[in-house]
C-alpha cells in the first residue's frame, strides 16, 4: 500500500498516512493518551527482558574493550539485496542492485538486538518506546543527542520518513513484513509513533524497530529507490571508507559517535576499520586468507575445512582455528524446487526428486562426514515436529483435512536414508514409480508425459563451490530418465533470475528466530508466492499453509506458538518443495592472533565481530602491530 504526506502543516509535525488507520493515528498522536500504556526500555515478542533499565552493559561483552585496529572478512552472511560475490550500489534497502554488506554499520535503528535473548531489543536512538494496552500503538520516544554524521539531530521527523518509504519503496521483502503496519507519525520532534493493525505478527514491531533510519533531508532531492555508489548520510557507529566496487568495501568508526556509551553499544563497536572483502571463487579466498589478505574467516565448506588447514601460520600458530556452538535454529537448506514450473506441480515428481539424492553417499565422500540430514525448515529447534501430531497440533489441522495430504495427521516426512552407494537401487526403483504414477513413462530412456513432453532439469547457482555436490545427484536423476544440467552464471544475472523466479531448482538457506513470526509469510505464503524477490522461491500456494501462519502469528503464548509451528512444519514437509540437505550446529572459525575477545560469547550469535577488538600486544607478536 503506498503512503503519502498528508496535506497541511499540522502544527511542525507530519502525518504520514497508510491506510485508514492514519486518522485514528494523528488523533492519538497529537496528544491523547491511550489507558493503560506501558512505557519500558525495551521490548521482545512475549515482553520478557533479561536487562533492567538501569543496566549498564550487556552481559556478554567486555565494557573495557580497547578500540582500534582492523578488522576484516567475507562477509558470512547477506540480507535483502546484498551479494557476497561482488556489489554495485550502497543502497542495501531496495530490490536493485546488489548492494555492498555492512551497510547497516551505518545507520542508527530505534532499537538493537540483545543476542543473549531470543529476540529482545533496547533502546538505540530510542531511549524507550510506550506501548499501548492492546499492542496495536507504539510510541517511540528519542534521545535528544542523536545525529546523523554531519551533525544535524535525528529526529522524529527522520524515523517516520524512514519507515514510510520503506513500506512503500523497499525492497519486496521488507515491505511484506511491514503489511501490518497501519500508519506512521512524527508527534513531535523527539516522539514517533507506529499504528499496527489488529491482529498483526508479534514481531512486527520488533522488524520496525530494528530498520535503518535514514536523513528526511538528505533524500530531499535524491530518489530512495535507486541504486548509487554515493554515500549515504548515516547515524550509525561506522561510515563508509574507501571502496573499490566488486572487490572490497571499508567501514571506519566515528570517533565521536554520539552512541558509543549507550548501555547496548558499550564494549562493541571496537574496530577502527572494518573491511569486507569479495571474491568470486571459494578457492581463491581461501587462499587470500592464508596471505593474510583478511584476518577472520567462517568457513562453510567441509573440503577445505578437513585438508587445507595445515598452512605454516597454523602450525607455528599464528592462526587460529575453533568450533563455535550454534544454539540458533539451523533451518533450512536444500535445492528449492519451481512449483510455478508446470512439470513440478506434482508432488509425486518433487519426491522423486528427493530419493535421486544420496545423502549419506554425498557426506561421506564429498563433506567428510560432517553433516547431519535436514528434514525440517525449523531444524535444531524445539518448532520441528516429530512423532504423530499432539492434540494441539491435530486442533490446528482439523479444519483442512482432505485439503492436505493424510501424512500431515501422521508421522512427519523424513527423507529416507540410503544405502551410502551413491545410486540406492530401491529408492531410485521408488522414484521411477512415483514419476510413472504422476503420468511420466519411459520413451526412448527419457522420462515424457502424455504430449511427449520430457522432465528437465537445470540447477542454477552462482558460484562453482556447489558442482561436487550436484554431479552425482545428476547422475541419478539420468538413471530415472530426467535430464538435469547445471548452470553457473555470475552474481548479477543469479540475482535477477532468483529474484523473477526464472529457474528449476537452486540452492538456498533460510533460518527463522526461537519466536517466528510475520517473517514466515515472506518464505511460505501464497502473497510471497506472487511477489517478485521474495524469498518463497518454491512457489508455495496453500491455503492451509497461510492459514497456520496466521495462528503462529496470533499466538500468545510460548507453547502455542510452538504447537502452531510444529503443524506448519508438518503441511510443508508432506509438500515435497525442497530436496533437503545438510546442517551443523556449529560454526567454523579461523582467524589471524591478533583479536581478544570476551570469555563467553552471546548464545544467539558468533559475537564476532560486534564483541571482538584489535589487540595490539597479540598483533606486536605477530609484527603487525597497527
Amino acid at each position: 500500500m503506498a503512503c503519502r504526506a498528508s496535506p497541511g502543516d499540522l502544527s511542525r509535525r507530519d502525518l504520514l498516512r497508510l491506510g485508514a488507520g492514519g486518522a485514528a493515528a494523528a488523533a492519538l498522536g497529537g496528544g491523547a493518551v491511550a489507558a493503560e500504556e506501558i512505557e519500558a526500555h525495551g521490548i521482545s515478542a512475549f515482553h520478557d527482558l533479561k536487562y533492567p533499565a538501569d543496566f549498564p552493559h550487556y552481559a556478554y561483552v567486555n565494557p573495557a574493550a580497547p578500540k582500534g585496529g582492523l578488522f576484516s572478512q567475507i562477509g558470512p552472511t547477506r540480507a535483502y539485496n546484498q551479494s557476497f560475490l561482488t556489489f554495485n550500489t550502497l543502497n542495501a534497502y531496495i530490490l536493485k542492485g546488489e548492494a555492498a554488506q555492512g551497510m547497516e554499520l551505518t545507520f542508527a535503528s530505534l532499537m538493537a538486538r540483545a543476542t543473549d535473548e531470543p529476540d529482545a531489543m533496547y533502546g538505540f536512538a530510542a531511549r524507550s518506546v510506550v506501548r499501548s494496552a492492546d499492542g496495536l500503538v507504539y510510541r517511540f520516544r528519542l534521545r535528544p543527542e542523536a545525529r546523523f554524521h554531519d551533525g544535524t539531530r535525528l529526529t522524529a521527523d527522520d524515523a517516520a520518513f524512514s519507515l514510510a518509504t520503506l513500506k512503500e519503496k523497499g525492497h519486496p521483502l521488507i515491505r511484506t513484513q511491514m503489511r501490518d503496519v497501519q500508519a506512521i507519525e512524527a508527534a513531535d520532534d523527539a516522539t514517533v509513533v507506529v499504528r499496527f493493525a489488529p491482529k498483526r505478527a508479534r514481531d512486527v514491531p520488533l522488524f520496525v524497530a530494528g530498520l535503518p533510519i535514514f536523513s528526511r533531508a538528505y533524500y530531499a532531492d535524491r530518489p530512495f529507490d535507486e541504486s548509487t555508489l554515493e554515500v549515504p548520510l548515516g547515524s550509525g557507529a561506522y561510515r563508509v571508507g574507501r571502496f573499490e566496487p566488486g572487490r572490497y568495501i571499508a567501514f571506519e568508526r566515528v570517533k565521536d559517535w554520539w552512541g558509543a556509551d549507550l548501555p547496548f553499544a558499550r564494549g562493541q563497536f571496537n574496530f577502527d576499520t572494518v573491511r569486507y572483502e569479495y571474491y568470486r571463487d571459494r578457492d581463491v579466498a581461501f587462499e587470500g586468507f592464508t596471505a593474510k589478505s583478511y584476518l577472520f574467516r567462517e568457513e562453510f565448506t567441509s573440503r577445505i575445512w578437513a585438508t587445507r588447514y595445515d598452512f605454516p601460520a597454523i602450525r607455528e600458530g599464528r592462526v587460529k582455528r575453533e568450533v563455535l556452538p550454534d544454539e540458533t535454529p539451523s533451518g533450512a537448506q536444500g535445492w528449492f524446487i519451481n512449483t510455478r514450473r508446470d512439470r513440478f506441480k506434482d508432488p509425486r515428481v518433487r519426491e522423486a526428486l528427493i530419493l535421486a539424492f544420496d545423502f549419506e553417499w554425498t557426506n561421506k565422500n564429498i563433506m567428510y562426514g560432517s553433516y547431519d540430514r535436514t528434514h525440517s525448515v525449523f531444524q535444531n529447534s524445539d518448532l520441528v515436529a516429530s512423532g504423530k501430531p499432539s492434540p494441539e497440533e491435530v486442533a490446528l489441522l482439523e479444519p483442512f483435512r482432505g485439503e492436505v495430504p493424510d501424512e500431515v495427521f501422521g508421522e512427519p516426512y523424513r527423507p529416507p536414508v540410503s544405502d551410502g552407494s551413491g545410486q540406492d537401487r530401491s529408492l531410485l526403483r521408488r522414484a521411477g514409480q512415483l514419476l510413472q504414477q504422476a503420468g511420466y513413462a519411459i520413451r526412448d530412456g527419457k522420462r515424457a508425459g502424455p504430449a511427449g513432453e520430457r522432465i528437465t532439469i537445470e540447477f542454477l547457482l552462482e558460484e562453482p563451490s556447489f558442482q561436487p555436490h550436484h554431479m552425482p545427484y545428476i547422475k541419478n536423476l539420468a538413471t530415472v530418465g530426467i535430464d538435469a544440467t547445471l548452470r553457473i552464471v555470475d552474481p548479477v544475472q543469479y540475482r535477477k533470475r532468483v529474484d523473477d523466479f526464472d529457474f528449476d531448482l537452486t540452492v538456498s538457506r533460510f533460518g527463522f528466530s526461537l519466536a517466528p513470526g510475520d517473517s514466515l509469510r515472506s518464505f511460505f505464503s501464497s502473497q510471497a508466492a506472487a511477489s517478485r524477490g521474495s524469498n518463497n522461491l518454491a512457489g508455495m500456494a496453500d491455503p492451509a499453509i497461510d492459514a497456520l501462519i496466521e495462528r503462529i502469528i496470533a499466538a500468545e503464548t510460548r507453547p502455542a506458538l510452538v504447537f502452531a509451528c510444529r503443524a506448519l512444519d508438518r503441511v510443508i514437509r508432506a509438500g515435497r518443495y525442497w530436496v533437503p540437505q545438510w546442517n551443523k550446529a556449529s560454526h567454523w572459525i579461523a582467524y589471524w592472533d591478533v583479536f581478544g575477545r570476551p570469555p563467553q560469547k552471546p548464545k544467539y550469535a558468533r559475537g564476532v565481530l560486534e564483541t571482538w577488538w584489535y589487540d595490539e600486544t597479540r598483533a606486536a607478536k605477530l609484527g603487525e602491530a597497527r
